[in-house]
């Protein structure tokens, strides 16, 4: 399939980075099995759930940040290196996909980053390494270095709009492959889940490589009930 592909788009959820010891977030064990989310308006309105928020971030107890990418991500970097693949579409907020060699310009993320921080006003972006000093050890909560707005990490949390121009991107992606490529994804969180059927009702291939049944598999010309590092294996190989 991915040989016969005239445009090929993957699409990525936890399950792509759950081998590199990132937590997925409903199974057992998982992050929200752990811990309650913070929604997006108790963060804006409470001084208390945003410390506790940053507490989150700079513990690194979620798990987000520090992993190392594993051979599935570097055979999707291959397989865009290579061209047969022109962009990754990811629900994942760990970096893993630009860390695994992909550029930044052909990653869409859909739930944002934990690896870096922006400002609700304004956007300016903010890095963590310099906002961990503050607030570590003056229990000062982030602000704006420009404008004095409220910075929050730069993932899309419960609650928030999802951002538009990402949304837009992965539509358009979507719109224009021929091949939709789902690697680790349960597929129940949307509107992000819609990418898949709306690639299959617009004529492309859908390909789902899960460890787990999907609701989206009835719908599949391919379901691969694996793990994405062997089978990424045999159709990206390193040479």
């Amino acid at each position: 399939m991915i040989a016969g592909a005239r445009r090929l788009v993957v699409f990525t959820g936890a399950g792509m980075s759950t081998e590199s010891g990132v937590p997925d977030f409903r199974s057992p064990g998982g992050v929200w099995t752990r811990m309650k989310p913070i929604y997006f308006q108790d963060f804006v309105a409470s001084e208390e759930r945003r410390r506790e928020a940053w507490t989150r971030a700079f513990s690194g107890v979620a798990g987000w940040t520090g992993a190392k990418p594993n051979s599935g991500h570097y055979a999707v970097a291959r397989l865009i290196a290579s061209g047969n693949a022109s962009s990754v579409i990811t629900q994942n907020v760990d970096n893993l996909h630009q860390d695994s060699g992909i550029p930044d310009d052909q990653v869409i993320e859909l739930h944002g980053n934990a690896s870096y921080a922006s400002c609700l006003k304004c956007g300016l972006r903010h890095e963590l390494a310099d906002l961990r000093g503050a607030f570590q050890d003056h229990g000062e909560i982030p602000a704006c270095r420009d404008c004095g707005g409220i910075v929050k990490t730069a993932t899309i949390s419960f609650g928030q709009p999802m951002p538009p121009g990402p949304m837009a991107r992965a539509e358009a992606e979507t719109l224009a492959c021929d091949l939709f490529l789902v690697l680790g994804s349960s597929l129940v969180v949307f509107p992000a889940a819609a990418f898949p059927l709306q690639a299959k009702q617009n004529g492309a291939k859908l390909a789902i490589v899960n460890r787990e049944p999907t609701d989206h598999d009835v719908v599949a010309d391919l379901v691969l009930h694996d793990e994405i590092g062997v089978v990424l294996a045999t159709v990206a190989p390193t040479n």
